[in-house]
């Protein structure tokens, strides 16, 4: 099946795909032993669903491969996308379809960064009493508890790893640009105090509607470089409203920015935008980003992409942790294997967890140049 002719919507055929997918397990839930589900929740509003559907065709590719190759101790496993419209009620509604499925053995992959904050806010409370696995939980200062096993860099780590390349310019200054009041409401405190503790003086501005008209706005005073906290849709806006300045800028901009996606939106070329991933590069040699590309492209017509590519990571973690557990399983048994935390290594990408339950400082980076070239 292609996905890129026009008149077909990707976004309808994920959606389709998750409605065949919970048709199909629903007999399997009386006869539990003869199934085994992972659910991943994905926000699908209007603000996540770029990232989402990208990081649920890489958590689809991995799972359908790991069943062609025997599934789990030769049971197959259904993977089971619970679609959120982003707003509490919804996640609420869609964990009630999952709560009282004994097949339904973990959360893997949750997506994006809200509802994932969500989801560890909840099990933190006592509400979530299923293992809470690989979680797109970019929010560095959200206490996770014994539930919840994010293995993906957060924020700080992406935003202290693009700075540092940029420190031989002296910088002393940082502007913040937030997309929307949302977004500064969200995220200014963790910006911040990042900036804090790199001992860097911070000028905020929130956008509000068309953010061309806040990249025209901006002074010979605005600090070169700006951290652009949005999607992509507002940073290529916010990058054509750059290209009447004088001065040279450059953007930093986090692992929800698709680089290839914001070139075809009509981004100006005369901004550098550095995009930092919390997975390795997709032309990587890495065992694991070489399972991701031919995975990929055996199941499906898709370009590679740093959030589809954790997407498979996602359900690859979540797999070998399954795989390996002795006995039945059960919601508790997979817990108490989460809980162990043994390390990992996914073909390259290394799980290690620290004392605050967190994984990987693992960052890359890639550039757009003036000229409209792509580099990691």
């Amino acid at each position: 099946m292609s996905l890129q002719n026009p008149a077909f919507n990707r976004r309808q055929w994920l959606q389709g795909a998750s409605l065949l997918t919970a048709a199909a397990t629903a007999p399997s839930w009386a006869q539990p032993g003869k199934s085994i589900t992972v659910a991943q929740p994905v926000d699908f509003s209007q603000a996540q669903q770029d990232v989402s559907k990208d990081f649920l065709i890489g958590s689809r590719a991995a799972w359908q491969d790991i069943n062609s190759r025997g599934g789990i101790r030769g049971r197959q496993v259904t993977h089971l996308a619970l679609e959120t419209d982003g707003s509490p009620a919804s996640l609420r509604s869609a964990l009630d379809s999952i709560k009282d499925n004994p097949a339904c053995l973990a959360l893997s992959g949750s997506v994006g960064d809200q509802l994932a904050s969500q989801l560890a806010a909840l099990s933190r409370q006592g509400s979530l009493n299923i293992v809470h696995a690989a979680p797109w939980l970019q929010n560095a200062s959200l206490e996770v508890d014994d539930k919840t096993f994010p293995i993906f860099a957060a924020r700080q780590e992406q935003i202290t790893h693009a700075l540092k390349t940029l420190s031989v310019m002296g910088m002393k200054a940082l502007g913040a640009i937030y997309a929307t009041p949302q977004h500064q409401s969200a995220y200014h405190q963790e910006v911040e105090r990042i900036a804090a503790d790199m001992q860097l003086q911070l000028q905020s501005f929130q956008g509000a509607g068309d953010l061309r008209l806040l990249g025209q706005k901006l002074t010979p005073a605005t600090p070169a470089v700006l951290l652009f906290v949005g999607g992509t849709p507002e940073l290529a806006a916010f990058t054509q409203g750059l290209e009447k300045q004088a001065r040279q800028r450059y953007v930093v901009a986090l692992a929800d920015v698709n680089l290839s996606t914001l070139l075809q939106m009509g981004a100006a070329r005369s901004t550098p935008v550095i995009a930092t991933q919390p997975v390795p590069l997709v032309n990587a040699s890495l065992p694991i980003v070489r399972a991701y590309r031919d995975t990929l492209a055996r199941l499906f017509d898709e370009p590679p992409t740093p959030l589809s590519l954790a997407g498979f990571i996602a359900a690859r973690y979540t797999y070998e942790v399954l795989k390996d557990i002795d006995g039945a399983l059960t919601r508790q048994s997979v817990l108490a294997a989460f809980q162990r935390r043994a390390g990992l290594d996914l073909g390259g990408f290394r799980v290690s967890f620290n004392p605050r339950r967190r994984s990987s400082a693992y960052v890359t980076q890639s550039m757009m140049t003036p000229d409209g070239r792509l580099i990691g």
